[in-house]
């Protein structure tokens, strides 16, 4: 029975796939499944059969869905051999694409297909090779635009802001020649006034009302003028005759060679040779910028260089075109690139003829940084490469070649003529070696000087030896300069070390800490006391403990030749009146001492809490002792109010920058236990500025300094709310509501007065809110109070969809094994 039935499922796949010129693969691999399923029956190997089975099945059902790019491939692929489009969207159903993928992706293609379809303004002719732009110079749509060339000049004529178009708002230039299709005013003026507009037919003629024929076509404006006052002169004897061009006709130039886009361009007829090369495309990448060819009747009437254009605003090869003349765009014949330190490195197109400097300059010329006395140039050779060194000498002589590499290196790190001084003297710097300076006295002469702390008798000379390594010279500079030491020698690069006590001393600080106004780092002075220092500090704060004033000094033993167990001295002082008391009168601060002035255990600054609510006098109170409590603050303020609610009163606490930290890494490991998706640092996890705490103020009074007396800290807010008689139920119910309170009904009384709970609800993690911020659940028991919440939460949702599927998929394989088994044994 399972054997007919597979070779009934081949036989449906043949005849639901007999109509597609080219069988699928996968209908080939699901026939070589089946095929293989049938063999296994006939050799009626149950176990190997069942191994087989769990790796073929999975396989046999699954669709393999097509990506949108393979289907708008596959869309165009049948197009292209003449399916229609029902046909195509029937073969694409039973490929496993969705209608919704469909839709998607015939929008996406109409969307590209609008952008396309608005950039490509041009219409292009039936003839291949013919393009008309409506007489206006409109540019092709050449795709998808080329990046900028790395060619000098390649992307002049792809430049939209330069479009070589010829303005139309000018004079007729008499020099302009007439032909079919121009419109003319012939303009009679004097004793006569007369206008006649004319159009020169494409024999070259113009009609002229009570006249007849004129031929004027191959003639300038200016001698059609002078051949019409000939023609016309004995009937408008007083009167001047003057010819004017109107709307001028159109042209038809070829542009051919190594353009983007070559063929035969309908053109204004004062167009010139650029903006038929911007029309075109510009050059593509082999098309040369320096030798473009115009022809005229078969003879060669220009040749453009753009470079002449580009770098010098040259114009002359860029001749006015007139009908059918052709403009050939041939090959380059050198590609030459430079690179290094030259303004425009890039490749340049070069002449035979054409030599280094011209390159140079074609490139903007040197940097300020580079070394021009020697260029390289690699060669290609046709076997291998070749280098040559042009010096400055060779660089107008030596021509380039196509694919020369020149590199222009840049100059050497070092000085030529330098010397340095440093120290004190009181113009440190580099100087020129040469002119002025050769020796020490004269390098600080021209220093303008030692500086009052110098200390000339031990100076520094470094100089570098041969191998560029360092060596060290002692100068006596006060014997130099004196008279009593020879002068010594300098040489480039020599550095000279001048040591003075400012530079030793400058290092030497002091530091004081705690209860002053300005403390910080400060420069050691000899004889400083440690009144000094504070004074320098701006001062005492009245928060400075006037026991207890600590210095804390350096141990240093340079004769030590042993580790010691000590580091530091410390010394500690009294101060009466801003000084120090009982204290060696000669004590005086060394280098490197610290002094430390502590704060008092008795200064405190006033804090404050506020109360607010049913109290008698709300507002804001001081803290009078360290263990201020609920009690003391409600006693305070005057007492509750008759209509106070003094079990719901609540506290609000400030949180200290230690319980913000606390609460942004109890956030993230929640985040964490809970798997959810955080790419947010610690830092930028949002935390409350206030925290509640849960009180009970009806204890705390009826028992001062109590547990439930807690004591207050800076910035607590007390608030005692009015009385209200009412127990609110939200959440999971069936009408969330709020009803009045009865003393001693439980929870269950008040969900029903909600309706019961909903299908959703979670009874189990139902819970009440009180008035003062405690929370309590609902199966611990706890008892409804006035003002309080019971909040009945949702279920958790489960997204049980995957599960139910697999289960459905499992169950419904075993079955078929079921079967499969049944029918085999």
């Amino acid at each position: 029975m399972i054997r007919t039935f597979l070779m009934l499922y081949i036989t449906h796949l043949r005849e639901f796939y007999c109509d597609e010129k080219e069988k699928s693969t996968r209908f080939t691999i699901k026939v070589q499944i089946l095929r293989f399923i049938i063999n296994i029956l006939n050799m009626r190997k149950l176990f190997i059969f069942l191994s087989l089975l769990l790796i073929v099945v999975t396989p046999l059902y699954a669709q393999s869905a097509m990506t949108d790019k393979q289907v708008i491939e596959f869309v165009v692929k049948q197009q292209s051999k003449g399916y229609s489009q029902t046909d195509i969207a029937t073969e694409l159903f039973k490929r496993g694409v969705s209608m919704e993928q469909l839709l998607r992706v015939r929008a996406k293609y109409e969307k590209e297909y609008n952008k396309i379809r608005k950039k490509d303004e041009p219409t292009v002719q039936t003839d291949s090779r013919s393009r008309s732009y409506n007489g206006q110079g409109n540019k092709p749509n050449l795709g998808s635009e080329k990046g900028k060339s790395k060619i000098f000049g390649h992307n002049i004529f792809r430049n939209e802001g330069l479009t070589f178009e010829p303005s139309m708002n000018i004079a007729t230039p008499e020099n302009y020649v007439l032909g079919p299709g121009d419109a003319v005013f012939i303009d009679v003026s004097g004793a006569s006034q007369q206008t006649f507009e004319c159009v020169v037919s494409p024999d070259g003629f113009v009609t002229i009302e009570d006249y007849g024929l004129v031929s004027l076509s191959g003639l300038t404006v200016k001698q059609a003028s002078a051949k019409l006052r000939n023609e016309l002169g004995a009937r408008f004897e007083s009167s001047a005759i003057k010819l004017t061009l109107g709307q001028s006709r159109t042209i038809k130039v070829n542009v051919m060679g190594e353009v983007e886009v070559p063929g035969t361009y309908t053109l204004s007829a004062f167009a010139s040779v650029f903006h038929a090369l911007y029309i075109a495309g510009g050059v593509n990448e082999i098309g040369t910028l320096r030798d473009i060819k115009v022809y005229r009747n078969n003879k060669l009437v220009s040749s453009v260089d753009i470079y002449d254009y580009i770098l010098n605003g040259q114009l002359s090869g860029n001749v006015q075109l007139l009908d059918n003349d052709v403009i050939i765009v041939g090959s380059y014949e050198c590609l030459v690139t430079i690179n290094g330190k030259v303004k425009r490195p890039m490749i340049y197109e070069m002449k035979r003829t054409e030599t280094m400097a011209q390159l140079i300059e074609y490139a903007g010329g040197f940097t300020g940084d580079a070394y021009t006395k020697t260029l390289n140039v690699e060669r290609k050779t046709g076997r291998e490469l070749s280098v040559y060194n042009i010096d400055e000498s060779n660089i107008n002589t030596f021509t380039l070649e196509d694919k020369d590499e020149v590199s222009v290196d840049s100059i050497i790190q070092r000085y030529s003529n330098a010397v340095e001084i440093k120290g004190a003297v009181f113009r440190p710097g580099l100087y020129e070696l040469g002119t002025k300076i050769h020796t020490v006295k004269q390098l600080i002469d021209n220093a303008e000087g030692l500086l009052e702390d110098a200390f000339p008798a031990h100076a520094v000379l470094q100089r570098l030896k041969q191998d560029r390594t360092l060596e060290a010279i002692q100068i006596n500079v006060e014997g130099i300069l004196n008279g009593t030491a020879t002068d010594v020698t300098l040489r480039n690069e020599d550095i000279l070390f001048i040591p003075g006590l400012d530079s030793i001393n400058m290092n030497r600080t002091l530091v004081i800490h705690g209860e002053v106004f300005e403390p910080g780092i400060y420069r050691f002075s000899d004889n400083m006391t440690v009144e000094d220092l504070i004074l320098l500090a701006g001062g005492l704060k009245e928060s400075a403990s006037s026991v207890k004033v600590d210095v804390a000094r350096r141990i240093i033993d340079q004769k030590a030749i042993s580790d010691s167990d000590f580091r530091a001295k410390t010394y500690t002082f009294e101060l009466r009146d801003g000084f120090i008391v009982d204290a060696n009168p000669d004590f005086t601060l060394l280098p490197y001492d610290e002094v430390y002035v502590r704060r008092s255990p008795g200064f405190t600054v006033q804090e404050n809490v506020m109360v607010a609510g049913e109290v008698m006098f709300a507002g804001t109170y001081t803290l009078a002792k360290k263990n201020f409590r609920l009690s003391d603050v409600i006693a305070a303020a005057g007492g509750t109010t008759s209509t106070a609610n003094i079990s719901g009163a609540r506290l609000e606490r400030k949180a200290t920058p230690e319980e913000k930290l606390r609460m942004q890494q109890s956030k993230k490991m929640t985040q964490e236990k809970t798997n959810i998706a955080d790419t947010t640092s610690l830092h930028n996890i949002a935390v409350s500025e206030t925290y509640f705490v849960g009180i009970d103020l009806e204890k705390a009074l009826k028992n001062p300094g109590g547990d439930e007396d807690i004591v207050l800290h800076e910035g607590d807010r007390i608030i005692v709310p009015k009385l209200i008689n009412t127990v609110k139920i939200n959440g999971e119910v069936m009408y969330p509501n709020t009803v009045g309170y009865i003393s001693g009904k439980r929870a269950k009384y008040y969900i029903s007065q909600a309706g019961g709970y909903s299908n959703n609800a979670k009874r189990s993690r139902a819970y009440i809110i009180y008035q003062n911020g405690k929370v309590a659940k609902l199966r611990s028991h706890a008892k409804p109070a006035p003002g309080c919440e019971i909040v009945v939460p949702a279920k958790t949702p489960k997204n049980n969809y995957a599960t139910t599927t697999q289960w459905v998929s499992i169950s419904t394989s075993l079955a078929t094994i079921a079967a499969l088994l049944i029918s085999v044994l």
